[in-house]
């Protein structure tokens, strides 16, 4: 339950700080592509993956 509630105040953050960054007309600090997303969600798995087997 603790882990959800990490997940959704991540999700909120994220959420708010594109709002923040369009009205400001900021560059999203995010990958403007689908390519680079995944890149990143690679290594998020990656290191998740090693830390199961590190544990």
């Amino acid at each position: 339950m603790e882990n959800t509630k990490i997940v959704l105040a991540s999700l909120l953050t994220g959420i708010i700080v594109g709002i923040i960054f369009t009205v400001l007309n900021f560059p999203l600090p995010a990958p403007p592509t689908f390519e680079a997303f995944m890149g990143i969600f690679g290594v998020w798995s990656g290191a998740a993956i090693v830390s199961k087997f590190i544990k």
